[in-house]
């Protein structure tokens, strides 16, 4: 019995390099607007893995994460 794809979710593979680097695949990159320079957020849990989220909820991340913004105010 084949189950139905989940609206939404998407899964893929890469091959770690030699130097610890990976290459995202072209359709996840087009999906997230992911271009060359860009910098992104890694979250690792040793029970649930490792998750990229989404560029645009770095500041939420780093606000839930450190309690603070990134405005840098008076450092």
């Amino acid at each position: 019995m084949k189950l139905p794809k989940p609206k939404g979710k998407y899964a893929w593979t890469a091959t770690v390099g030699e130097k610890g680097q990976i290459v995202i695949p072209k359709q996840a990159r087009e999906l997230f607007g992911i271009e060359p320079g860009d910098t992104l957020l890694l979250l690792g849990d040793e029970k649930r893995g490792i998750a990229i989220p989404p560029k645009e909820q770095f500041t939420k991340i780093h606000e839930r994460v450190f309690g603070d913004d990134l405005g840098g105010e008076n450092e």
